[in-house]
């Protein structure tokens, strides 16, 4: 019968090469592979600088969402504010960014801020820009 100490005699080799086996996977992911492709993510609502120029101040919320869509965040604390939020990614990399907050008083449309900038702010006769857009729904 062999005597048993051989058994143990490769124990602590064993450790140490799993141990660094563990280290270098680890080490992988944080630097990560070479020539691993990573594909664009977009995220959000896309808007374009068309669709924000036909807002017009006075728009009741379905006109809004008929234009828009549904917006990406519907704040619950404000339902007088929907915000519009697009981001375009690769891996952690931002390609592109974009953000439009609407804001309404009731069912009217009041203010619209962000990335693209629309009659909105700088109209100064509110009668003529309450007429909705033709081809969109009233809501009536």
């Amino acid at each position: 019968m062999p005597p048993l100490y051989r058994k143990w005699k490769f124990y602590p080799m064993r450790i140490l090469l799993i141990s660094l086996a563990i280290t270098f996977l680890g080490a992988c992911s944080f630097v990560g592979f070479p020539g691993v492709y990573k594909i664009n993510v977009e995220q959000g609502n896309i808007v374009t600088q068309e669709m924000a120029d036909q807002l017009k101040p006075g728009m009741n919320r379905r006109q809004v969402r008929f234009i828009l869509g549904t917006p990406l965040v519907e704040d619950t604390f404000d339902q007088d504010r929907w915000d519009y939020v697009f981001v375009k990614r690769n891996g952690n990399k931002v390609l592109e960014e974009s953000r439009l907050t609407v804001e309404f008083e009731g069912d009217a449309l009041v203010n619209i801020s962000g990335d693209f900038m629309t009659p909105v702010a700088n109209a100064p006769d509110s009668a003529a820009a309450s007429e909705p857009a033709p081809g969109i729904p009233t809501g009536e």
